[in-house]
């Protein structure tokens, strides 16, 4: 099999049970040699030899995770690993692991939200989650076969670190809050989580029922890959409006919704109005802000003016737009601090969320750890969430659209259809935003549509995403209308029924 379609940005993914028309592709065989190769990885970027590794692992709900993680076991053990078992774990704890336990590097066994019957595998070191280059490396050692000398020593235990974790995010709440009851900060809140039948029931049952919380309004806990509810997702909208409902069902102070891995979050406010997208990362930049003030908060490249007005004008921030994929905004936050321009956040609008106090770790426990801990603030003030909001301009109108690519170099017409649509934009006089870092945005006046669009290439996939907002009812229609009309003459390779 070709290992590099595998890859998808820093995970391996495919497809792990047999469906209609669809094979499998992270067999016991496949997982066990990319297992072995990420141990050659190791003994090349550690310096350490497989024979004396110490290695965490862990895996989400989904059903084909125990056979994958009992492979990942066999290939670490025949060459010496030291392995700990941490069973059901969510994403960022297997990174937590490594600095905990303490160990040499970590596999989480997930695909995020991806369909039930597919699964992956992530891959930490002490200095966090493995970059695409390396995932291309790993692939490509694992084609060749490439593995470390058989070794006798290896050995497998279980290990109760999920328990260290969720002791960790509860100090965090104590100590952020800062109650006259320390054991029971959160006596007289009623939180209700979603977790989607993923790995994040023990938030609930973990974090916030010990500290005094009320969650007896939470839904969908038990873990089950099937996802018999709904898809594990903060951004689809039947997830999130399934939160909603649970919300104002509960008359809870605040809902949380997880997606399977717990690396995302999104939040519902008291009213059951979602707090997910810009809303969340207002949110967060918020609570960034307090102990960074002035600091640059990158987020990616489809977050709103109204946003942006918000960090910048409200907060006093830097508002940094870079280019859509949780690692591109982490990476180009921490670049930012290497070069002298303090960014305490780096936050993607499908709510992955890294606090540079938190090792740029994307964790969907933590972000929601440091809501709850402004929301308690706010209570003390006779305010909640949406008091924080109340500043945030959100746009009348949104329209999200995809266009296929329909020709076999996707990328390469995706960019010439860019450029040319940015050489449009100037022979119309159009307004170009000088700081975009992903495809084109151009924004237009009061008349004429009053918003912006974005055009840019998909990370991984053959289409052009195109977001449009509008601040004004049907502004968003006549932006898309000049949208369509370059369309129209650029057609090739592409199907435009969508737009």
């Amino acid at each position: 099999m070709d290992f590099l379609k595998l890859k998808s940005g820093t995970d391996v993914r495919g497809a792990a049970m047999e469906i209609p028309g669809v094979p499998v592709e992270l067999t016991d065989q496949a997982v066990e040699a990319i297992a072995a190769a990420f141990l050659v990885w190791c003994e090349k970027h550690r310096n350490i030899p497989a024979s004396t590794l110490r290695a965490a692992l862990g895996r989400d709900s989904r059903l084909s995770g125990p056979r994958i993680g009992e492979a990942v076991k066999r290939a670490f053990l025949r060459h010496g690993v030291q392995c700990f078992d941490c069973g059901l774990a969510s994403t960022p704890s297997m990174f937590m692991a490594v600095l905990d336990l303490p160990c040499d590097c970590a596999v989480q066994i997930t695909a995020s939200h991806h369909p039930w019957h597919r699964n992956g595998l992530k891959f930490f070191a002490p200095d966090g989650g493995l970059d695409g280059p390396d995932i291309a490396e790993i692939l490509t050692l694992a084609q060749q076969g490439a593995c470390p000398p058989l070794a006798e020593g290896g050995s497998c235990q279980p290990s109760a670190h999920m328990d260290q974790y969720a002791a960790h995010l509860r100090r965090l709440i104590q100590e952020g809050i800062r109650a006259e009851d320390h054991e029971h900060p959160l006596k007289g809140f009623r939180i209700a989580v979603d977790a989607g039948n993923g790995a994040g029931g023990f938030y609930a049952r973990e974090v916030l029922a010990p500290l005094g919380a009320d969650v007896s309004g939470s839904q969908f806990l038990d873990p089950d890959g099937s996802f018999p509810n709904h898809i594990p997702n903060p951004e689809d909208k039947e997830a999130m409006a399934s939160a909603c409902r649970m919300v104002t069902e509960a008359q809870a102070d605040l809902g949380i919704i997880f997606d399977t891995d717990v690396d995302r979050a999104g939040v519902v406010d008291a009213a059951g109005r979602e707090i997910n997208r810009n809303r969340l990362v207002a949110v967060a930049s918020a609570i960034a802000l307090e102990r960074a003030p002035g600091g640059a908060i990158v987020t990616d490249s489809i977050t709103s003016d109204g946003l942006h007005s918000f960090i910048e004008d409200t907060l006093g921030g830097k508002h940094h737009r870079f280019q859509r994929g949780y690692k591109n905004v982490i990476n180009e936050s921490l670049r930012l601090n290497r070069v002298g321009v303090p960014s305490p956040l780096a936050i993607e609008t499908s709510g992955h969320a890294a606090f540079q106090e938190n090792y740029f770790l994307d964790d969907g426990a933590y972000l929601v750890t440091r809501i709850i801990v402004k929301l308690a603030a706010l209570r003390q003030q006779g305010k909640g969430l949406e008091d924080l909001l109340a500043p945030l301009g959100e746009p009348a109108e949104s329209i999200e659209v995809r266009v296929p690519i329909v020709e076999e170099d996707f990328r390469a017409r995706g960019q010439a259809v860019i450029a040319a649509l940015e050489a449009h934009a100037r022979e119309q006089g159009w307004q170009i935003a000088p700081d975009n870092h992903e495809g084109i945005r151009v924004s237009f006046p009061q008349g004429e549509g009053q918003g912006w669009f974005l055009v840019r290439l998909s990370v991984h996939d053959p289409i052009l995403p195109v977001n449009i907002e509008s601040d004004v009812p049907g502004g968003a229609e006549l932006i898309r209308e000049k949208l369509r009309a370059f369309f129209q003459s650029h057609s090739q390779g592409l199907d435009c029924r969508t737009l």
